[in-house]
């Protein structure tokens, strides 16, 4: 696990100006993206817990943008160069710097979560860990958007990434792994490529389960009937 994350943390370090300048306009120019996280805001605004972050965070853009639409959200990234550019370009919100696979966030303390193609890098092995690492923190009917790079193939792909090493995903097969993590999957958008990189760009929403329902009360009348047995049998 720590080796592809130190490619990863080293390979994004290197790029930050230019990883955020590429991204400056905070999705103005991808549409189907932007209506996904807007969804997904006024999703979490019903929850009633506003409180959520954005793994994988890089220079900020988008933790800005989920503030900007009334969520309390906060940035975390592996990235020590990315998480600097965040604090300078955003000093009034919080950035953390953090792997996705151990957030340091309480358990079930969000009302939602955002991954916008933060899942890329990890290795298909790895993929179900950070997905429970991400249901943990959730509050029950907390909210997951997920935004990946797709296939039609039944298996997922590896590629080699401008930036690191990554792998596009089955729609259905990612699906498959929130629900092994108590995700249950409840609106997914898959479009046209929006880049030169050719795949098929992915944004699935899921919704963590709630509480399975309490046993239910036992038989009133098996109780009482058990209580008369008693206070007879004390009689005699």
């Amino acid at each position: 696990m720590a080796e592809h994350q130190d490619v990863t943390r080293a390979a994004y370090d290197g790029v930050v100006e230019l990883y955020a300048s590429m991204f400056a306009d905070r999705l103005e120019t991808q549409p189907f993206a932007r209506a996904m996280v807007a969804t997904f805001a006024e999703l979490v605004r019903g929850t009633g817990n506003r409180r959520t972050a954005d793994v994988g965070c890089g220079p900020g853009h988008l933790t800005a943008l989920l503030c900007d639409l009334e969520l309390d959200a906060f940035g975390i990234d592996l990235s020590p160069g990315m998480v600097d550019h965040a604090r300078r370009a955003h000093p009034e919100l919080r950035f953390d710097e953090a792997r996705m696979e151990a957030l340091p966030v309480e358990d079930r303390a969000l009302g939602g979560v955002l991954a916008h193609y933060s899942m890329i890098h990890t290795p298909p092995g790895e993929l179900p860990a950070l997905l429970a690492e991400q249901a943990r923190v959730l509050a029950r009917g907390g909210l997951l958007l997920v935004s990946f790079l797709a296939t039609d193939g039944p298996e997922p792909v590896r590629f080699d990434h401008k930036v690191a090493p990554a792998y596009s995903w089955p729609a259905d097969r990612f699906a498959e792994l929130l629900a092994g993590a108590g995700l249950t999957t409840f609106a997914r958008l898959v479009h046209d490529p929006a880049s030169e990189r050719g795949f098929l760009e992915a944004h699935v929403l899921a919704r963590l389960d709630p509480d399975p329902d309490p046993d239910p009360d036992p038989d009133p009348g098996v109780g009482v009937g058990a209580e008369r047995g008693r206070v007879a049998r004390r009689r005699r």
